[in-house]
């Protein structure tokens, strides 16, 4: 249990009132961790950190923030270090998209919003916590970005080119940031059967379809994901960084 062990340890997760951020979230809290919620919706956010308390009391404040805005990404770092006192742990997961279909047909607006939502408002957050992190010489920084980010695409491009990037950006901040022994990675999940994900599994049709050509025969779960997000935020991850550590149930193999 000590190599997956987190009390003491502070996080903050971006889109944690649903899905896979929600699933970070409470395994994090479970692990020993204070544990900071945070999506655009105060009632969700309140809902989500009320549940976590009640298992483990004091563990959770709930802060919304709108990641397109970075005033509210710093009144979200400010409030986690009010109500807890430091960030040892950042999960980025909050992310937008707008548009399903080829990238010939793909707004100009819409394809803004997919790149600052999904790679610049992470390179705010994680620019915002990590001074913090160099002078205590101790930090773990997740970005969620998705298995899109590996292969081509017809319907999801600028998502998975933001999602590219987000690995990019996290072997970049790994060469900066590793040096103070803050560990920067990637989780890549496969399909989950979330909300955002709905409309490629939501009837057994579709979720026969889209499982079928996976080797465990299966889509995923929020918490097939959260497991990655333990060990990468612990002691058992303390040599791993710069790397993008893929959960699919073997499709990209």
């Amino acid at each position: 249990m000590e190599l997956f062990d987190l009390t003491g340890k502070v996080a903050v997760v971006t889109g944690s009132t649903k899905g896979i951020g929600k699933a970070i979230a409470e395994r994090l809290a479970e692990h020993g961790a204070k544990v900071v919620i945070s999506s655009r919706k105060a009632n969700a956010c309140e809902a989500v950190s009320t549940a976590i308390n009640e298992k483990h009391p004091g563990a959770s404040i709930a802060v919304p923030a709108n990641i397109s805005s970075k005033d509210d990404l710093q009144r979200l770092v400010d409030e986690a270090r009010k109500a807890f006192g430091k960030i040892d742990i950042l999960v980025c997961n909050a992310a937008s998209n707008p548009y399903y279909g080829p990238m010939s047909g793909l707004p100009d607006d819409a394809f803004h919003k997919i790149l600052d939502n999904n790679i610049v408002s992470n390179h705010w957050l994680i620019h915002m916590v990590a001074p913090e992190m160099v002078e205590r010489r101790d930090g773990s920084i997740i970005v969620v970005s998705s298995v899109g980010g590996l292969r081509g695409t017809g319907v999801l491009g600028a998502y998975a080119i933001s999602k590219a990037a987000d690995m990019q950006l996290a072997r970049n901040l790994a060469q900066e940031l590793s040096p103070h022994n803050i560990r920067v990675n990637c989780i890549a999940p496969g399909l989950v059967k979330t909300d955002f994900a709905r409309a490629l599994w939501d009837t057994p049709e579709a979720e026969k379809r889209s499982s079928r050509d996976t080797p465990l025969r299966r889509l995923g779960e929020p918490d097939d994901i959260a497991g990655a997000a333990v060990y990468l935020a612990s002691r058992a991850g303390a040599w791993t960084t710069g790397q993008t550590i893929v959960v699919d149930g073997g499709a990209t193999c």
